[in-house]
């Protein structure tokens, strides 16, 4: 099969395309810049000059393909230069979907995410869960709009999956999931916030959902490829069980993490604060779900992801590796 795939050289596009690769499909990545995606064209994967946020690009690569990868998306938290969201999350998700619908595409895949579902409140929702609430943060709600955009295509007529992973990590990673892995390891991480929760996926596990709900995902319908859900609390003290390396102690009250979010928000309102100090991202880790069940991929799909402390030792051992750290 011929499959066109946007946000390849993303964290989980770029896994996608190697899996694809793997199963040996023909695969025609949409890259911004040629010159930084030759590690993809050493597999065998065309690369096609282009972007989301301009249709036009995009058509000569997507025509007379098998299926559409729509993966490309604006990930930040915490950022002050949002600009981008709108242009990529919910212009280019349109752009990409009408693309497909007028070049007569049979069957397309559309990563969104649970965070479109925002805080769940300590509840493990599905599929036919909807939420209609402020978003906390503009990655969220970006998000939120491109999937009713998706679903509104769907509606139209699109021959479309909809597949949302949750919090992905493994290998290679660059999220603020990573950058947590890093502070832990270095010592750097003074807390950790009580009830926080998301559902922790393998990298491997996300890309092969995307894969599955191609071959096997009802046209139509939205699936959650997402791992089994856990605190922060628990991740860092599995990570400490696994390196030996002390977990920190101080677990931030719900109340002291959004009270800091407030105060954030005005400090940033007239001098500049590390992202990760922003009233966004504090918001975002204030006690907050984003969690979900992922019964419907398992049964429908074979969706079969590995346990998170299985995936955390891989993921942590390539960390401390990366940082020259040896395992106590």
């Amino acid at each position: 099969m011929k499959y066109f795939v946007t946000g390849a050289t993303g964290f989980i596009g770029g896994r996608v395309v190697r899996q694809l690769v793997d199963g040996g499909h023909e695969v025609i990545a949409l890259v911004r810049s040629p010159e930084k995606a030759k590690d993809l064209a050493a597999l065998g994967i065309q690369l096609h000059p282009g972007d989301v946020t301009n249709k036009a690009s995009m058509r000569a690569g997507m025509e007379g393909v098998d299926g559409v990868y729509h993966i490309a998306g604006w990930y930040k938290i915490g950022v002050k230069d949002r600009s981008a969201a709108v242009a990529i999350n919910v212009e280019g998700t349109r752009n990409v979907l009408e693309l497909m619908k007028e070049l007569g595409i049979a069957k397309g895949v559309y990563t969104s995410t649970l965070a479109v579902n925002s805080d769940t409140g300590g509840k493990l929702v599905d599929e036919s869960y909807q939420y209609n609430g402020p978003h906390i943060s503009e990655y969220d709600r970006t998000k939120a709009e491109a999937h009713h955009i998706a679903e509104e295509m769907i509606a139209g007529g699109l021959p479309l999956v909809i597949v949302q992973p949750g919090g992905v990590y493994g290998p290679g990673d660059t999220s603020p999931i990573h950058d947590t892995f890093v502070q832990y390891l270095t010592g750097k991480l003074p807390l950790v916030p009580q009830k926080t929760a998301f559902c922790w996926c393998h990298i491997e596990d996300t890309a092969r959902g995307h894969l599955q709900a191609m071959e096997k995902g009802k046209i139509g319908e939205s699936y959650m490829i997402c791992g089994p859900a856990h605190t922060v609390i628990e991740i860092v003290q599995a990570a400490e069980r696994i390196t030996g390396i002390p977990a920190p102690r101080i677990h931030a009250p719900v109340g002291m993490m959004k009270a800091m979010s407030a105060t954030m928000g005005i400090v940033e309102s007239f001098m500049p604060v590390p992202d990760n100090y922003s009233a966004e991202y504090l918001r975002v880790n204030a006690g907050v779900t984003y969690i979900a069940s992922n019964a419907k991929a398992r049964r429908e799909l074979g969706f079969n992801p590995r346990p998170m402390e299985e995936g955390l030792k891989e993921t942590l051992a390539w960390e401390m590796a990366q940082l020259e750290i040896k395992p106590r």
